[in-house]
């Protein structure tokens, strides 16, 4: 049925649906030959239009890492390099963060550690080797209490009320709800809730403590895959966005050992690529990396997130109508795309480009063209593997809980790139009733384009690529259909960096006392000390916060808590009293944010419990503000 190499390629669509690996995850999902075609033609037309369009670029090259490398680099990552090597000694910072590890993100900590460790005493470096076990010894003594995960939460209520039962040893998680079910029950009571609150490895190793494996299994077409749902948190949910920066990077390494967790229970390897760096083009469209492309386009538009030509194709894709059959399907003619191409680079940051001239199809393959032709992938060299691993994991809901980390773990141009790409799509497959794109074929012609990228050379894309079709189009359409919760940042890692958060600022408060107890008589010091301790302001009745909207209103608001009140109602109350001499903002465009005390800061839903809320952080500061964009 085809010519060349595509006939060969074509016989894999054949063999893949049935193949044994695709069992196990759920990647059969009626990927039959004909929808399975959909990938062909489209990795057939990426060849076409590369053609001769590549002469020119450099393949990036993925560097084999040697012994110990990998697991170096990962501790770097996570933030816990000066657990080792020159700077081995300076470790206060890594015990706060180590104290608030659950048990299976200590244990993945601890195997890294384990393997840089032999692989320095066989290299015979020269600086201070660790013994993992002093790490964690030092780190338990330091704490008074052994670091096994078992309060990864800042609220310590009542006594051992979460407590496992399935042999975790005491692991409590009391997240500040009042639910008292152990993680089991509560992983269990429903197949397709989102357990954001206990840590995903946790919930894994449970299940397979208890050989509970077959949750969210099993075939099905688009409309089967399951209807997966974050149930409600009274302390409200935290999206990528809600967080201050310094955060966000605790957020990150957590993010990291969480996955690297989870894929170790479940036995499958992470392994972080590593590119070596190459000499890329430092201006034009297609070809150049997201950052060099922001960097031009802010200073002609101040504070955008996404490339200016990204979001004018889309743009421009959508302006005729997304009811055409076989958008993002059918291509556009080789040539003129190539030819358009040519003339974006030439004309349009000069604003001379005739976009009248462009057909939705050519449009729609440009786009494709330029994710393509990143000169590192959309899903960054680092985690495109682990992306395409994601279809090996055991259960529909593990592969959302990784590709949730993933998310996390992206640098904040790809992700939010690909956040307007999802949005794009999911608008594409809305109109699927007239324009014929289901998920499943939408998913079918994107996965080739962010998955095979031409910069590990044609080997991987002939062999491997071929051979994991069906599961990159199944990444795909997690990653479409799940869009909204891959954006959530779970609690369990809002709580441990809460925890962070606190526990260094204890230190920072034993600290200071040592340094005044220098200058001052002990008495004052005990005196200041326990004035500090007290969370209660002393011109705030118990009960009450007080509020600030510098933008709505001159003076703060004191109010009362009840069970009911919720941030929504606070922002809506300042809103209704219209002081004259402040700018006029509508409800969208204003949060309520907690700052301070056990965060950074935050931005809150306006679901958020605020008595809830103000339990689990006493001595936050509350905001009213718009959001940054």
């Amino acid at each position: 049925r085809r010519s060349g190499q595509y006939t060969m390629n074509h016989d894999h669509s054949k063999k893949i649906p049935d193949g044994a690996s695709f069992d196990r995850s759920g990647s059969q999902d009626s990927l039959d030959e004909l929808s399975m075609d959909d990938y062909w033609k489209e990795l057939e037309n990426i060849h076409e239009t590369r053609g001769d369009n590549h002469e020119e670029g450099v393949a990036l090259v993925v560097k084999e890492p040697d012994e110990g490398e990998l697991e170096e680099e990962w501790l770097k990552e996570a933030g816990l390099s000066n657990l080792f090597g020159e700077s081995s000694g300076d470790s206060q910072e890594s015990m706060v963060f180590l104290s608030t590890l659950t048990r299976t993100q200590k244990a993945a900590v601890e195997k890294r550690i384990e393997t840089v460790t032999q692989t320095m005493r066989k290299k015979n470096k020269q600086h201070q080797i660790p013994d993992v076990r002093d790490i964690f010894r030092l780190q338990n003594d330091s704490k008074g209490k052994v670091c096994d995960g078992s309060e990864p939460s800042i609220v310590r209520t009542s006594e051992n009320k979460n407590e496992t039962h399935d042999g975790t040893k005491g692991l409590k998680f009391n997240l500040g709800t009042d639910e008292q079910k152990s993680p089991l029950e509560d992983v269990a009571s429903s197949d397709t809730d989102i357990n954001l609150e206990i840590p995903f490895a946790e919930q894994a190793a449970n299940l397979k403590d208890d050989s509970v494996g077959s949750m969210c299994k099993g075939g099905g077409g688009d409309t089967l895959l399951p209807n997966f749902r974050l149930p409600k948190d009274k302390t409200g949910t935290t999206k990528i966005g809600d967080l201050a920066p310094q955060d966000m990077k605790k957020v990150y390494s957590l993010a990291l050992i969480e996955l690297t967790a989870l894929y170790d229970v479940l036995g499958t390897e992470f392994k972080q690529q590593k590119a070596v760096k190459i000499k890329t083009k430092d201006s034009g469209l297609f070809g150049v990396s997201l950052s060099i492309l922001l960097e031009h386009d802010q200073k002609k538009v101040p504070g955008t997130k996404i490339p200016l030509i990204f979001q004018k194709l889309i743009a421009q894709i959508e302006e005729t109508t997304l009811e055409t059959e076989g958008l993002l399907r059918i291509p556009g003619a080789a040539t003129r795309v190539k030819s358009l191409c040519q003339e974006l680079e030439a004309k349009f940051y000069e604003g001379t480009f005739n976009w009248e001239n462009v057909k939705q199809h050519d449009a729609a393959s440009l786009l494709k063209l330029f994710i393509r032709e990143l000169p590192q992938p959309l899903l960054t060299v680092e985690y495109l593997k682990a992306f395409q691993d994601v279809q090996n994991l055991p259960t529909r809901k593990q592969q959302l809980q990784a590709l949730n980390l993933l998310i996390l773990l992206l640098p904040e141009a790809n992700r939010d790139t690909l956040k307007v790409l999802l949005e794009f799509l999911q608008r594409v497959i809305d109109h699927r009733d007239k324009n014929k794109m289901t998920l499943k074929n939408v998913a079918m012609v994107m996965a080739p384009n962010l998955f095979t990228f031409h910069g590990f050379g044609s080997k991987t894309i002939e062999q491997s690529q071929f051979i994991m079709a069906a599961g990159t189009a199944n990444v795909m359409r997690f990653m479409i259909q799940y869009q909204k919760l891959l954006w959530t940042i779970p609690k369990f890692i809002v709580n441990q960096v809460r925890k962070q958060n606190t526990e260094r600022q204890r230190k920072e408060k034993k600290d200071k006392a040592m340094k005044k107890l220098l200058k001052k008589m002990a008495y004052d010091r005990e005196k200041h000390e326990k004035q500090e301790k007290t969370p209660n302001d002393t011109d705030v009745p118990q009960g009450v916060i007080r509020v600030q909207a510098p933008h709505l209103s001159k003076v703060s608001m004191a109010m009362q808590l009840t069970e009911e009140l919720k941030a929504g109602d606070i922002v809506a109350r300042f809103l209704s009293q219209k002081s004259g001499n402040v700018q006029t903002l509508n409800k969208e465009e204003v949060f309520l944010y907690e700052i301070g005390g056990n965060i950074g800061e935050r931005c809150l839903d306006d679901d958020t419990y605020m008595k809830d809320l103000y339990q689990l952080n006493p001595n936050a500061e509350w905001v009213i503000k718009p959001k940054q964009s």
